[in-house]
């Protein structure tokens, strides 16, 4: 029988993850660091994940890399592209749960325009650092970094438009937390536009117990039932799951919407 993992574990395993990739991205080397070296971040325990369009850079748009600094795009490990599907509008305030790099808070600060507002969110110091950086070099302005869980954001209620992700839910030990957060700092009408992991129904045992897959963004995943399921407790609804690609024999990237309800009954 797998042995379980506690949720200190998880959490400590996948800030250590995700250090070690902002370090490779800071010395110019890909987070998804490739068989000679250690793993660092999604997909890298992912069979023939690493290199491929199932993670990282590879899922924006030539235009999109091309205004980003080559640390930001160096430290993309996510599984889609949340940008493509927030249908963002100037002057709107939008949060990243687990911004890593900074990838897509810098493009949705672009997005937004000067009058709107860009948050990342991250555990990480290292990323947080990487991500400043990439923020600078970029001259965007619109923009904060802050350090924080995705269990218990630092934000004042009803503070954002949109909250955004990008394969980070799944590494959460408590998603339906993460939910109620989410739902705690968006606007009643406000939108959630994230990409992630969602496993089939008949993930084994073995893979949930597996901390390498969990790090990899795979063993943590919910199922789309337990995706609509958490998001409807937490208060949203006009919820679309729908997979874009399989990431694992078990697995697939799918774009997740939904709205929080307008009023306020949670």
């Amino acid at each position: 029988m797998a042995r379980a993992i506690d949720k200190i574990e998880i959490r400590e395993a996948v800030r250590e993850r995700y250090a070690t990739a902002a370090r490779s991205a800071g010395e110019g080397k890909p987070g998804c660091c490739g068989p000679s070296e250690s793993s660092c971040g999604c997909g890298t325990d992912v069979p023939d994940a690493c290199g491929d369009d199932a993670f990282g850079p590879a899922l924006y748009s030539g235009a999109e890399r091309d205004v980003l600094p080559d640390a930001a795009k160096l430290a993309s490990l996510g599984c889609g592209n949340p940008i493509a599907v927030a249908e963002l509008h100037e002057e709107e305030v939008v949060l990243d749960l687990g911004s890593g790099g900074g990838i897509d808070v810098l493009l949705s600060a672009r997005r937004v325009g000067p009058t709107g507002k860009a948050y990342g969110l991250d555990m990480t110091d290292e990323m947080l650092e990487l991500a400043r950086q990439s923020q600078r070099r970029a001259g965007i302005e619109n923009v904060e970094f802050v350090k924080g869980t995705i269990e218990e954001i630092p934000l004042p209620d009803a503070a954002v438009d949109v909250v955004i992700s990008n394969c980070v839910i799944n590494l959460s030990a408590d998603k339906p937390r993460v939910f109620r957060e989410a739902a705690r700092v968006l606007r009643p009408g406000g939108r959630l536009a994230v990409t992630d992991i969602v496993a089939d129904p008949d993930m084994d045992e073995a893979t949930r117990a597996d901390m390498r897959q969990w790090t990899g963004c795979v063993a943590g995943a919910l199922t789309e039932a337990d995706f609509s399921r958490e998001l409807a407790a937490a208060g949203f609804d006009e919820i679309e799951i729908h997979e874009t690609h399989r990431v694992h024999e078990r697995a697939g990237s799918a774009i997740i919407r939904a709205r929080l309800s307008s009023h306020d009954d949670r």
